[in-house]
């Protein structure tokens, strides 16, 4: 086995269904390399699957600058730093990243917490959101819908998770949508200060 790792030997096709046993694939997938014919061993732990979509370089903004992407869009310059994501739509232009400030929707979202935004994509009830309240600084909330206006519009309001913290109010005060949040990503092994 150590020459087969080292390159200096191929296995016999008799040791085949041995070796795919224990890296637990399947024969087909050790001899073809096929993606959709592989298979996990039958020990009950089948809920984890691979990702195979491609990763895409994005930017990461600042709450100041995810202010300013409704009115003028992302200029490209300046980013306070690159994100990856697998995430799709129509218009990749539109997709930025961010980091969590604050404590508003913690314990779900945590200071440090990255967010992929789609700026593109309209809200939905329940769906969490990063908009402009009228300063040119973003907020991160969920946007729940409670009617519609004169004119037919939604009328909203932006729900921090932190009961700490104040709900706002289309009907109160001026806010615009940037984006909706389309990804979450947490690393685990760093610790928060309080």
């Amino acid at each position: 086995a150590g020459k087969w790792l080292k390159g200096e030997a191929i296995p016999e096709t008799s040791k085949i269904p041995l070796l795919a046993d224990f890296l637990g694939v399947s024969a087909e997938w050790l001899l073809n390399g096929d993606v959709l014919a592989s298979s996990a061993p039958d020990d009950g732990f089948k809920n984890v699957l691979f990702d195979h979509s491609p990763l895409r370089k994005i930017p990461v903004l600042d709450f100041v600058q995810a202010g300013l992407f409704h009115e003028t869009g992302y200029d490209g310059i300046n980013p306070k730093g690159d994100a990856y994501t697998t995430y799709q739509n129509a218009k990749p232009e539109c997709v930025f990243s961010l980091e969590v400030s604050g404590l508003s929707m913690a314990p779900d979202f945590n200071p440090g917490d990255k967010l992929v935004v789609d700026a593109s994509k309209p809200p939905y009830p329940g769906c969490f959101v990063i908009a402009q309240n009228g300063s040119h600084e973003a907020t991160f909330k969920k946007y729940r819908a409670i009617g519609y206006d004169e004119h037919g519009r939604e009328t909203f309001e932006l729900v921090p998770l932190n009961p700490d913290f104040p709900t706002m109010c289309s009907t109160k005060q001026e806010i615009r949508i940037i984006g909706v949040v389309v990804e979450h990503l947490r690393c685990f092994g760093r610790q928060y200060k309080s």
